[in-house]
């Protein structure tokens, strides 16, 4: 018996992703497990190849019929309860390892019962469970119908496509809590990939603080806008997103936004900052993490996935209320501080986040798992 099977070439392996529309967290967990199974079949509602990567694109991709309904690159999540269903008519049983990845439908598909069926949970889907209300409160009438009409029955099938699952992975423990609270089911945690290598620690820092990231609502980025407006520190914003108009309307000149930029200028910034503020709560963050393989502190909400990304008073500070004083405080206790935070011992923290680190614990992962399942035939 192989005591490594995932790396055997015969093992036939299929990935679901719920949708390849541009390459954000999901898609580079995607690209890793594409790097792992050099083999494996890809699965997606919908696909745009313009805009995904040569090393995803480098596999069989194939859509279910989502694809070819109208307009579909743009309106994919107004399809969503045609998603369980489209998921249905997918036979993968010749495969012996599905990989799904779910932050959107993915995990409902038929496998063979001899199969191992692993979930790589971003999170339970955020418009059926945790932040339905926020959905509902921005959606037009006619879609606030079919909210309430489809809620039920999606939230049935989502928790008995659970029940297909062999094993759950969550990508922290804000995470793992959801799988168990939504599905009644164990996780196991593997930390997404980051790219650490790809970021360096700068001789000067400058004195100001960073906001990084889209100015949307549930990010908090009026909070930091208020924050710095009182205090009169000097803050850049790098991003795009809804919010940006209203916050420039209220920022003082001590604010300074800069959109989107290259990514040799983020890295620059990311890089020189004094410390990333980061007011929201993230299922991970892929950002602190960034930072902090710049050798640059992080200031954070203390909840979601930043409690296991960030240790308070050697790679950052935490603050428990997301309010004004309590952000402010935190900086003020960070300012009298700073000779704690050594750039290269942050940078040493990140490697337990680095793509090689996920490469390796999924891989042994999956393995045992498949071990397991063979002794068990």
């Amino acid at each position: 018996m192989r005591n490594n099977i995932v790396e055997d070439s015969a093992l036939k392996v299929a990935i679901i992703h719920y949708w390849l529309i541009n390459m954000r967290g999901g898609e580079k967990v995607l690209e890793s497990l594409c790097e792992i199974y050099p083999h494996a079949d890809i699965y997606t509602h919908v696909y745009d190849p313009n805009n995904i990567s040569s090393t995803i694109k480098k596999h069989q991709i194939k859509t279910t019929f989502i694809q070819a309904l109208p307009n579909s690159r743009r309106w994919y999540q107004n399809y969503l309860p045609l998603m369980p269903f489209a998921l249905w008519l997918l036979n993968l049983k010749k495969y012996d390892l599905v990989i799904s990845l779910e932050s959107g439908p993915s995990k409902g598909v038929r496998v063979n019962p001899l199969a191992v069926h692993i979930c790589c949970c971003f999170t339970p889907m955020r418009y059926v469970w945790d932040l339905f209300d926020e959905y509902f409160q921005g959606a037009s009438l006619l879609k606030k119908i079919a909210m309430i009409l489809l809620i039920k029955p999606l939230r049935i099938w989502d928790k008995a496509s659970a029940k297909g699952v062999t094993q759950f992975v969550a990508i922290a423990e804000i995470v793992k809590s959801r799988i168990r609270k939504t599905y009644d089911r164990d996780a196991v945690i593997i930390y997404p990939p980051v790219d650490i290598d790809g970021f360096n620690i700068s001789p000067v820092v400058d004195d100001f603080y960073l906001l990084f990231g889209q100015l949307v609502s549930y990010k908090k980025p009026r909070l930091a806008i208020e924050a710095f407006n009182q205090s009169g520190r000097r803050l850049v914003v790098i991003g795009q997103g809804e919010l940006l108009d209203d916050l420039k309307k209220i920022a003082k000149p001590n604010i300074q936004f800069l959109g989107r930029l290259s990514d040799a200028e983020i890295k620059r910034y990311l890089s020189t900052c004094k410390a990333l503020v980061f007011p929201g709560l993230e299922d991970f963050g892929i950002v602190p993490v960034e930072v902090m393989a710049s050798g640059r502190p992080v200031i954070a909400f203390a909840e979601g996935g930043a409690l296991d990304t960030v240790v308070s008073g050697k790679t950052g500070v935490f603050f428990k209320e997301q309010t004004v004083n309590a952000l402010n405080e935190a900086i003020d206790w960070f300012e009298s501080h700073q000779e704690q935070f050594n750039s290269m011992d942050i940078k040493e923290w990140t490697k337990k986040f680095s793509k090689e680190n996920f490469k390796k614990q999924f891989q042994a992962f999956a393995s045992q798992l498949l071990q397991n399942s063979k002794m068990a035939k």
